[in-house]
């Protein structure tokens, strides 16, 4: 995957506008939010309460004896969930993402007993409007008995209506906790109503990281390989490192994406949503999905596989593996971006390039993250068998294909988390080698700074020099030019008096400075001024205190007669 990107491709199924009408200000609006992991599964016994203002409580939606009318879907999620009050489903904003003012369209996928896909059902779109005719003919399809022979229906739905939510909702019995979760892009994994021999539901929202074109750049030509000065420019504007928001590399834009399913697996027949996040830019368009699920029955690989399993779970399994084909191109995305990085390091210092790295380290880190939540998800699937397989006669072999495929995908996510650590690592030696650089810099320009100093030395020493030459000569003419009566008669000044002024300013300019000092060894550290001013009274008091204890301390010998013991000879 080099040229033929998978969000590029999708631009020809989205039904939106081209890319090339896209603006950066449209890359600003596919900032993520950041996900509240508390809402993310229903064993979270509060759903999107608010514990300081959230004071409503839980009241049916039918009083006892009460039928529910016909289109009680409207009431979704009261209707089914009733610990769901309208204060938390509005805190959700599960229905306020909701899009009216489009078409939904829904697109479908049928896999059939024999494990074959129906092409025909997937050339088929659904179109629900706004109106009344349109959302109640969708109600009546829904509740209509699904034919045998059908082993999977798949709904891809794009740009999700309130109605078409409501309406898969209530039909499918859907946690909120999927179109929540599904909402504020948050990672979530878990399995309900679980029922040994019948089946359960199954969810999966997955964060992925996904490769587009750079709509604010030109396309590349020769004279712009290796060049970051949009980035550059960028981050010199921005400083905020925000891991939610794109990475906008030199050509390429590396941003979030979501692959949120619900599954409900049944013994007779199961049934996928999936969920797409209205975008401003498309991403994963619900068309692209269902064309690409549908042609996983064309792969003779897989085809083997639902023909041999009638676990449901492979094709699930199957959608998971368009996350590690995005994952792997923006990986490759990435490569390039820092080989450039690195070409850039090797011939300048500019300070520009350490906040690019530093800023594409922050990504590499949080997509630890995501594909930690990756190796989960499909640990999860794994780890949670089919309830309505139990007691097949196909419950063995299903369960050995599962888990030879899961460990196949688990594989390749491993392949993946060794890729980003050693493009982390590669950051990592390239900062390493900026700061070298730089410091070989200041080390040229200490170096230059030191001869320089080592040039102003050598003319002061010379200067020195002749200092000392004319110094005998300046204080010969110092002490001819004094104005004693000694050198010159007549008048009134004489050498005693010269050294009685100059012993006396000296002693007095020497108080004064060493008075002066906050540290000396003169006085005990942290003295009051006025005992720094009497310092040399009390550090003469000090000296001779302390030879009068050494005197009076001075060991005294007493020498006594020595008497020698001479032992007797020996006989």
């Amino acid at each position: 995957m080099t040229d033929r990107s998978i969000p590029l491709s999708l631009s020809h199924f989205s039904g939106g506008g081209k890319r090339e009408t896209s603006t950066s200000a449209d890359i600003v609006k596919l900032r993520t939010p950041v996900p509240p992991y508390r809402h993310a599964a229903p064993s979270a016994p509060w759903p999107w309460m608010d514990f300081d203002v959230d004071e409503s409580a839980v009241e049916p939606l039918y009083p006892d004896g009460l039928a529910s009318p016909s289109d009680h879907w409207k009431k979704y999620p009261q209707n089914l969930f009733g610990n769901w009050t309208p204060d938390q489903v509005k805190r959700s904003r599960m229905l306020l993402a909701c899009s009216d003012s489009q078409p939904c369209s829904i697109y479908t996928v049928e896999v059939r007993d024999d494990g074959s896909f129906d092409k025909t059902v997937g050339e088929k779109t659904i179109t629900v409007t706004g109106d009344s005719a349109s959302y109640h003919s969708f109600w009546n399809e829904l509740q209509q008995p699904r034919p045998e022979g059908i082993r999977i229906r798949a709904f891809f739905v794009d740009n999700l209506s309130l109605n078409v939510l409501k309406m898969l909702g209530t039909t499918f019995n859907v946690e909120p906790f999927f179109f929540s979760s599904s909402t504020n892009w948050i990672p979530s994994r878990y399995q309900e109503d679980a029922r040994a021999g019948l089946g359960d539901h199954i969810t999966v929202t997955l964060p992925f990281i996904c490769t587009m074109r750079n709509p604010s750049s030109r396309p590349p030509s020769v004279s712009s390989i290796g060049s970051i000065k949009s980035t550059r420019k960028i981050t010199q504007e921005v400083l905020e490192i925000n891991t939610q928001a794109p990475l906008e590399l030199t050509h390429e834009i590396l941003l979030q994406d979501l692959l949120a399913i619900h599954m409900v697996r049944r013994k007779d027949s199961s049934t996928i949503i999936s969920y797409h996040p209205i975008s401003h830019l498309k991403k994963t368009s619900a068309k692209r999905l269902q064309s690409l699920v549908q042609r996983t029955g064309d792969s003779v690989y897989w085809s083997k596989l639902f023909a041999r399993s009638k676990d449901p779970t492979f094709v699930f399994l199957a959608i998971l593996w368009y996350a590690l084909y995005a994952w792997d191109e923006s990986f490759e995305v990435l490569y390039r971006h820092i080989n450039k990085l690195e070409s850039q390091v090797l011939g300048t210092n500019d300070i520009n390039l350490t906040r690019e790295l530093h800023k594409v380290q922050a990504y590499l880190l949080y997509y630890q993250q995501l594909l930690q939540d990756f190796h989960k998800s499909v640990d999860f699937v794994k780890n949670t068998p089919n309830p309505a397989m139990q007691g097949d006669d196909d419950e063995i072999n299903s369960a050995e294909l599962l888990a030879r495929e899961v460990d196949n995908l688990l594989s390749e996510i491993g392949r993946l988390e060794g890729q980003r650590t050693m493009q982390s690592d590669r950051l990592k030696n390239v900062m390493q080698l900026a700061f070298a650089t730089v410091n070989i810099e200041d080390s040229r320009a200490m170096k230059k700074l030191t001869e320089a100093s080592m040039r102003d030395s050598a003319a002061m020493k010379q200067i020195s020099y002749l200092t000392m030459v004319f110094l005998p000569a300046s204080l010969i003419a110092s002490v001819f030019g004094m104005n004693v009566a000694e050198i010159n008669p007549g008048t009134y000044e004489t050498l005693g008096h010269y050294a009685e002024a100059t012993v006396t300013l000296t002693a007095l300019t020497t108080w004064l400075v060493i008075a002066m000092q906050t540290e000396s060894s003169f006085w005990p550290r942290g003295s009051p001024w006025w005992r720094r001013l009497v310092w040399p009274i009390c550090f003469t008091a000090v000296q001779i205190r302390n030879w009068y204890s050494g005197c009076r301390r001075a060991p005294q010998t007493d020498e006594g007669p020595t008497i020698i013991v001479v032992p007797p000879p020996e006989p």
